[in-house]
């Protein structure tokens, strides 16, 4: 297994801290993501890349491993409790600096792990490496459930998105990480939604907020207004004397409840009533002599 610098990948000194790593993963994986670069295998290869990067640097715990054992850092773990085993009986072939006859902690994994030698201690099965991977949505995709490809590590993998997932939520995908070793299971794929603001519907929980103009003249007298919502436009009607900020609720317009089928939230409209500008001579007479009524 070659070293692969994590680092370089994302662009990224070594010193770089937790928000700069994130910031340089979303930078990168928008420029690289499939969908944004078709039938370029290049891309493609260079978006796995960034992937399996953001997923060791984004964890603590991973990225100390990284950085302390390079390319091995997935078996640190075995490897410390292999080296505590021998420290109990500690024979010749170990060392004061926790190598086996002046091996290092590589020589150790090829012994361990299939590279045979006559210090092999036997070759134990392992999980594979998780991999993590961020599929970016708008507001929409989510009110409907549907199935996505994606490509992870060189393969496509197809999903269902129920309705209603939420900005951040995570899903877990047995199996779909990295292959095991020596006949252990492989990874789990864990993928995080991101979902965009939407410019006119405010998504809060299940619920959905949107702002709607209204002229004076609807709101002085009453009248209707066609109002788009999430599944089509509705007629409401308006009530003479309507305030500015107030508001109405339409239930079961909102957003649709995760994996439960046919329930939604609901629909708040806010009434923002537009005073009319440039007014002509005439329309400010008219004005005038109301305010004198």
């Amino acid at each position: 297994m070659d070293y692969v610098d994590y680092y370089k990948i994302l662009e990224l000194k070594k010193d770089a801290t937790a928000d700069e790593i994130k910031k340089a993963y979303r930078k990168l994986a928008r420029k690289y993501h499939p969908d944004l670069n078709p039938n370029n295998e290049e891309a493609n290869k260079k978006f796995q890349q960034i992937n399996e990067a953001n997923e060791v640097l984004s964890d603590p715990v991973k990225r100390k491993k990284y950085d302390q054992h390079g390319k091995d850092w997935q078996h640190a773990d075995q490897f410390n409790q292999q080296r505590q085993n021998q420290s109990r009986g500690r024979n010749s072939e170990y060392d004061a600096f926790g190598g086996f006859g002046g091996g290092d902690f590589s020589d150790f994994f090829s012994s361990m792990f299939g590279g045979g030698g006559a210090r092999s201690s036997g070759k134990s099965p392992f999980k594979g490496q998780d991999f993590t991977a961020e599929l970016q949505l708008n507001l929409l995709d989510v009110y409907t459930t549907h199935k996505q490809t994606l490509t992870v590590n060189g393969k496509q993998v197809r999903i269902t998105i129920p309705a209603g997932v939420e900005n951040g939520q995570k899903i877990k995908l047995p199996g779909y990480g990295s292959a095991g070793v020596n006949n252990g299971p492989p990874g789990d794929l864990f993928i995080t939604f991101t979902i965009a603001d939407d410019p006119k519907f405010k998504r809060k929980g299940n619920d959905i907020y949107i702002n709607e103009e209204l002229n004076l003249y609807t709101a002085v007298l009453g009248g209707e207004k066609i109002v788009e919502t999430l599944n089509g436009k509705v007629k409401l009607n308006v009530p003479a004397g309507t305030q500015s900020d107030a508001s109405l609720r339409l239930k079961g317009k909102g957003f649709p409840v995760y994996k439960k089928e046919n329930q939604f939230g609901d629909l708040y409209v806010k009434w923002q009533v537009k005073v009319p500008t440039h007014l002509n001579k005439e329309q400010k007479e008219l004005f005038e002599k109301l305010s004198q009524l």
